[in-house]
């Protein structure tokens, strides 16, 4: 093997690194968050764990970036230690299909069909048409398949570039001496281990691993014990992602290094007994691409089947190899972990700015409760309910940005553009919440009280704001286009509300009934609640809009204006809510 064989194969190496990578980046834009979207409904039942867990892995091609996912999840707080088993679980043994697909390399076959399914013979029709697709499609989603095609085409050029320079190697003595030490067990899986915690792909060891039992020289006695140890291996990425994290999401990547390093201990004396007693003429045979598959499998199923009863103690393992302590540490908004998979951290900013909205609707209700009776305790809860949604506001703000950043698919990007308008809206509401509060201070410090007749009129413009409120969250909450035109023509209604209590304020004041200090009070609520209105409006244009592609509040309130639908809604919230 001269230094052109060692360039061709690490070469052939970067190919199928670059292949896997490009086309797991695909998989995980085309899945667009579904598949992560289920995770914490999933997660209370340890089959359904197992099973998204494999479904995630298998879409996205790669175990590692769904631990770290898990890292991140557990670091911010939106799933439990005790979730994310399952999951792991299922993870190993969705990472065993790449190996089958790998194996497609060493048919040997005269048919043309079977001669079809070899790589070599199919890639150069998935990267013509992959190119075709994302040259011509105007479709973002079929450029990502093309993208997809692409890479898998690239990945399997890799794995043949490499099994053609190893060809040769069966006749070399120096391979000879390195397939020597491969046949001390333990010193095969610290090598396996170590190079696939350097190169970080798991997948990758098991396509070396394949190419070279195409030159006959690997045995079932050498390739077994490298499986494991290629296994352990793999737990390395995880390791480093639990760096500087909460000590609940360090035991994510200590769960994930005890299964696979379990397995390896049991498999290993199970392995040791065999060849010793019953099976050494087994394992002195040349092992192929297929049998490397079968035998990733097996120690991935068997070991999850074994360890899946155990999943408490597994638990209990973590949490004494990582001892509860003050580090510093505590649960962070949302993990920098999550930005590898962008649909998955755009799916959790979502559920974030849910929380927002929530929060910002108890803020703005809580302080319209306190104008009729004040209690100062529940004003301190309101100001810092406020505070927290300009927190909220401020990080998800900078969040977005950097997801923005990625390469993301049409819909994600509008995904994006529409949080981005939404919580600015919700932080005006906060603002306003803040508004009415200092509004309410001062009547409680003045000993001020509104007019039996200001007061009605008030509590009928509060419940339409109080509907308007509801309905523009739910609509964003729930995507529900339908409720989300229901907005405008109240939000029209409150607008109507709002001018008319002001005339009448005029002439109670020209009457002698109101004073000015109150009059002021009263255009300063009148005016928040008006406000408030108006982001409501915000927001369900925002969801209305976006959900089409597109984003013109002006184009879209001059064309629903005379829309019947809408003249209808109007006449029945001014119906609803009449000040006579």
């Amino acid at each position: 093997m001269d230094i052109f064989s060692i360039i061709t194969l690490l070469g052939g190496l970067a190919f199928f690194l670059y292949g896997m990578n490009v086309m797991s980046s695909g998989l995980e834009k085309l899945a667009g968050g579904r598949l992560e979207r289920t995770l914490r409904a999933m997660t209370s039942n340890p089959v359904k764990s197992l099973m998204l867990g494999a479904g995630i892995t298998i879409a996205i091609q790669s175990s590692s970036a769904m631990t770290v996912m898990l890292v991140g999840l557990v670091n911010s707080g939106i799933m439990e230690l005790s979730q994310t088993i399952g999951i792991i679980m299922g993870s190993n043994i969705g990472t065993t299909l790449t190996a089958w697909i790998l194996s497609l390399t060493g048919i040997t076959s005269e048919n043309v069909f079977l001669r079809l399914l070899k790589p070599e013979s199919f890639s150069p029709i998935f990267a013509l048409v992959g190119i075709i697709m994302i040259m011509t499609a105007r479709n973002q989603r079929r450029k990502d398949i093309g993208t997809i095609f692409v890479g898998f085409s690239v990945l399997m050029y890799g794995m043949t570039l490499m099994s053609k320079t190893m060809s040769p190697l069966a006749d070399s003595p120096s391979f000879g001496g390195m397939t020597a030490l491969f046949a001390i067990p333990i010193v095969a899986v610290l090598i396996s281990a170590v190079f696939t915690g350097i190169i970080q792909s798991s997948a990758a060891s098991i396509g070396i691993l394949q190419a070279l039992s195409m030159t006959g020289a690997i045995t079932y006695g050498m390739a077994i014990p490298l499986i494991f140890g290629l296994n352990i291996g793999t737990c390395m990425t995880a390791m480093l992602s639990s760096i500087g994290v909460s000590r609940n999401a360090k035991r994510v990547a200590v769960i994930h290094l005890s299964i696979k390093t379990i397995g390896t201990v049991v498999f290993l004396v199970i392995f040791y007994i065999l060849r010793a007693t019953l099976a050494d003429d087994l394992f002195s045979r040349p092992i192929g691409v297929v049998g490397i598959a079968l035998c990733h499998s097996i120690f991935n199923i068997v070991t999850t089947a074994v360890l899946m009863p155990f999943s408490n103690r597994l638990e209990k393992l973590s949490r004494r190899l990582v001892p509860d302590k003050e580090d510093g540490k505590g649960v962070v908004f949302l993990d920098e972990r999550l930005l590898q998979t962008p649909s998955f951290a755009i799916t959790e900013c979502r559920t974030k700015t849910i929380e927002m909205a929530h929060l910002a609707r108890e803020t703005l209700f809580g302080a319209i409760r306190l104008c009729e009776k004040f209690d100062p305790k529940e004003a301190d809860a309101v100001a810092a309910s406020e505070e927290k949604i300009d927190m909220y506001e401020d990080k998800l703000g900078s969040y977005l940005v950097k997801i923005a950043s990625k390469d993301l698919t049409d819909r994600d990007s509008r995904e994006v553009s529409k949080l981005l308008h939404l919580i600015g809206d919700l932080e005006r509401i906060g603002d306003h919440a803040r508004n009415v509060l200092d509004n309410a201070r001062e009547l409680y410090e003045k000993d001020l009280h509104f007019s039996d007749e200001a007061v009605r009129e008030c509590r009928v413009l509060i419940a339409a704001l109080t509907e308007i409120v509801n309905i523009s969250i739910l609509a964003f909450e729930q995507n529900d286009i339908a409720l989300a035109n229901k907005v405008e023509p109240l939000e029209e209604v409150i607008d109507g509300l709002v001018d008319t209590i002001k005339m009448r304020h005029i002439e109670r004041l020209q009457a002698g009934r109101c004073t000015i200090t109150l009059g002021f009070i009263l255009t300063d609520l009148l005016t928040n609640f008006e406000r408030v209105s108006d982001h409501c409006s915000n927001i369900a244009v925002c969801v209305i809009e976006l959900e089409h592609g597109s984003f013109d509040m002006h184009a879209y309130l001059e064309g629903k204006a005379s829309e019947p639908a809408f003249i209808s809604d109007m006449k029945l919230y001014s119906e609803k809510y009449d000040l006579d």
